[in-house]
């Protein structure tokens, strides 16, 4: 049995290949929900003891900095023999001024301190990490923001950064799940991209008229978005597809933006 604890958008779809590869799946969320378990059920500890394996992509809690399942299942988590899995950030290394990292890199040195003590954190516990970048999907992507006309083309020459494909992101889980390959991923792309291209692409796929230009301001981003802004890398997977043969079925965001646009022409 694989037990999920925080069933979100990434999760969800991971439970839903896992199912399909044959594996028993629980869920849990915030509050119940008919089979998904509240994360306060006094079963999910016990749970923790009888799974096959546990994956949490419950992030940071952001008013504390603490991991809330490492908080409150810390004793179980140690104490199970469960294969344990987490789903971490890419954000961890930081700005490296668009020089390229690897799993090897330094973490710990950028904006997300919050969220590098949880990596480290269930490291300690032997997990295996994925380090996922910007992540996007069905209901989720560049198409989206063109449709709702809140898509932007900030000129920002040089800022490239990663992105993956939520379906890669179950894939990967999967092959590391059944491979039994261990220690630290980069779940990301091959073809780190500025987001106005992806917004262009998104543009060109809709037969839609791209957005203006804008010049970079910092002035006009919140102070999240001048994080985002101020920090670039690029971010390399090798590492998944030596160890578990894992090939992504979306190497980039054209990929991607194509495979999300023709399954919304068939449904």
């Amino acid at each position: 049995m694989l037990l999920i604890l925080g069933l979100g958008y990434s999760a969800t779809r991971i439970a839903a290949a896992m199912r399909a590869a044959g594996w028993q799946v629980t869920g849990v969320r915030r509050a119940a929900d008919g089979p998904v378990l509240a994360f306060a059920d006094p079963a999910v500890a016990a749970l923790i003891g009888q799974a096959r394996a546990v994956l949490s992509s419950v992030p940071p809690d952001p008013a504390t900095g603490a991991d809330p399942v490492l908080a409150r299942f810390g004793p179980a988590l140690a104490a199970t023999r469960a294969r344990l899995l987490y789903l971490s950030s890419t954000g961890v290394y930081g700005d490296t001024g668009g020089a390229v990292v690897d799993e090897s890199a330094p973490v710990g040195t950028g904006r997300r301190k919050a969220r590098t003590a949880a990596d480290l954190g269930w490291q300690a516990l032997g997990a295996t990490v994925l380090r996922l970048p910007g992540i996007y999907g069905p209901g989720r992507s560049a198409l989206d923001q063109v449709r709702a006309g809140t898509a932007r083309r900030i000129d920002r020459p040089g800022h490239r950064f990663n992105r993956i494909h939520v379906d890669d992101i179950a894939g990967a889980t999967r092959a590391i799940l059944e491979s039994g390959a261990a220690g630290v991923f980069n779940i990301v792309d091959a073809a780190p991209a500025e987001p106005r291209a992806v917004t262009e692409e998104a543009c060109r796929l809709l037969g839609a008229a791209p957005p203006p230009v804008e010049p970079f301001d910092p002035a006009r981003f919140s102070a999240a978005a001048r994080g985002f802004w101020s920090e670039r890398r690029i971010v390399a997977g090798w590492k998944l597809a030596r160890l578990t043969g894992y090939r992504l079925a979306c190497p980039d965001y054209k990929t991607g933006l194509r495979a999300i646009f023709a399954m919304e022409q068939r449904s």
